[in-house]
């Protein structure tokens, strides 16, 4: 189980955020290693917490996930379990507001079972949709690991070479912005732009985010409020996670006519010249500096990664990168062609 970190300072207790008004969400599947320290982690704070109604919405776990809530629900009279029966985390969240909101609920709360969370989050969330008056709240996530894979995968995802710049990946500025992890919603407005797109798996923030921003609505990233999120622990699992984020945003540009950002097209000019390079290099071999080239970055990343942490873990951090551009342009590339059969 993992250890409960707080990486946000301290903050004092929101004032003026009625309990009755917030409704938690964890989607979930599958999720028994974290969901524990995920719930107990929300729970730590003011006693208002445990007046707020907290929802995992499971989506036909096969591991000790649902036991293990089911447990907790004697410890924490507000936790509440939901079956997802169409599995995906965008109809987990639409399911729960539907399902467990009250006609008193204002504050829509989105939770990560992979997450630890600061004390009050939900509140402090809350409060910052309140103050600001925006759509949505967007939050930082700072990556964290236990195993040798997971600690690379953490120290190199939150650098330019890792998400290439996102703002919640890491930030530190409070600002508006165009997308984020999502943390909160208003729930009016969450309603007005009919929730998420549950035929997006992946990417289905940013979809929703789009939709928001093009309605007039405005999205917060408040950088005050930080979570501890654990990457995905071994290659083949970050591999698919990435496809699946690139086939996600592929079909979010398609459905909404819009272009890439320079950050997003690297990965498949990379994967481009790679294979360019190695099909190339059969006939003329210079054309091997192509990918000898890449491999030298995350190379050279994995060296400085390491000798930063000083452990022999960080060597890894550049097959981490290696694999988080290249999945995810695969996935573009993949759902950009097949898609518009």
């Amino acid at each position: 189980m993992l250890t409960s970190i707080n990486t946000a300072t301290f903050r004092p207790l929101p004032q003026g955020v009625d309990p009755s008004s917030i409704l938690a969400v964890i989607p979930a599947l599958n999720e028994a290693r974290h969901i524990e320290t995920c719930i107990r982690s929300l729970m730590n704070g003011s006693p208002l917490l445990r007046l707020i109604p907290l929802t995992v919405a499971d989506g036909g776990s096969t591991d000790e996930t649902v036991a293990i809530v089911k447990r907790l629900m004697a410890e924490f009279p507000n936790l509440r379990l939901l079956v997802n029966e169409k599995r995906l985390q965008s109809a987990a969240i639409n399911l729960a507001a539907t399902a467990h909101a009250t006609p008193g609920t204002r504050w829509l709360i989105r939770c990560d079972a992979h997450s630890t969370y600061p004390p009050n989050f939900i509140l402090h969330v809350a409060e910052a949709l309140k103050r600001t008056c925006a759509a949505s709240v967007v939050i930082p996530m700072d990556a964290v690991g236990e195993t040798c894979f997971e600690k690379a995968n953490a120290w190199i995802v939150d650098t330019l070479l890792g998400s290439g710049g996102s703002a919640h990946r890491g930030g530190r500025k409070s600002q508006y912005v165009d997308h984020g992890h999502h943390a909160g919603f208003d729930i009016v407005w969450f309603r007005s732009v009919g929730g998420y797109d549950e035929a997006f798996s992946h990417n289905e923030d940013a979809e929703y985010d789009y939709r928001v921003c093009k309605g007039g609505g405005r999205v917060w990233l408040d950088a005050d409020i930080r979570i501890a999120y654990t990457p995905r622990g071994s290659v083949k699992a970050l591999a698919r996670q990435y496809f699946n984020y690139g086939k996600g945003r592929a079909k979010n540009l398609r459905k909404h006519k819009a272009r890439l950002k320079l950050r997003q097209a690297a990965p498949i000019l990379i994967l481009a010249l790679c294979l360019t390079g190695l099909v190339a290099g059969l006939f003329q071999w210079q054309a091997f500096i192509l990918p000898a080239g890449y491999l030298s970055v995350l190379a050279g990343a994995s060296a400085a990664i390491a000798w930063k942490h000083k452990s022999l873990c960080g060597l890894l951090s550049g097959v981490a990168a290696g694999i988080m551009h290249l999945a995810w342009a695969a996935g573009f590339t993949w759902e950009s062609v097949a898609g518009k059969r």
